[in-house]
């Protein structure tokens, strides 16, 4: 298992921030593009403990379904999200966010696996992932400030 750990304060309360997080749809917005990435769930996502969203994406072109649990619900505080079929061995991403400094500080702990072992994700998936939470946090701040 390998683990990528990100941080980012954003100047705004809590709330707002985890209600942007709430919905489900929001992921597409703060996903890259090159990852030509869509929810596939039809209608609205009622984010909750059991609650599934199902994703396609495409990495280096290759069409993918993705699809993962809530299995932790905690608002405006903490959720969890599991791959239970996707493109990774293992995929347990922890979101937290604390009031802090007047705004919010959002913790990503991302624990997963990459198919084909230590060397593919040494060579491709370690950078691959940074890559998209760094695109991720740019855009986060482009949307909600950076102060």
């Amino acid at each position: 298992m390998e683990t990528l750990v990100s941080e980012l304060w954003l100047p705004q309360k809590r709330e707002r921030v985890f209600s942007f997080f709430a919905n489900a749809k929001n992921l597409q917005t703060i996903t890259p593009p090159w990852l030509d990435f869509q929810i596939a769930n039809a209608g609205p996502i009622e984010m909750k403990v059991g609650a599934y969203i199902q994703y396609r994406l495409k990495v280096h072109g290759i069409p993918l379904g993705w699809t993962s649990e809530i299995t932790a619900w905690n608002p405006p505080s903490r959720f969890v999200d599991e791959q239970r079929n996707g493109p990774y061995r293992t995929w347990i991403h922890e979101h937290t966010f604390e009031e802090k400094d007047g705004g919010t500080l959002i913790r990503d702990n991302v624990q997963y696996a990459a198919p084909g072992g230590k060397l593919i994700e040494w060579l491709f998936v370690g950078r691959e992932v940074k890559r998209i939470f760094d695109f991720r946090s740019k855009k986060l701040r482009e949307l909600f400030g950076n102060s």
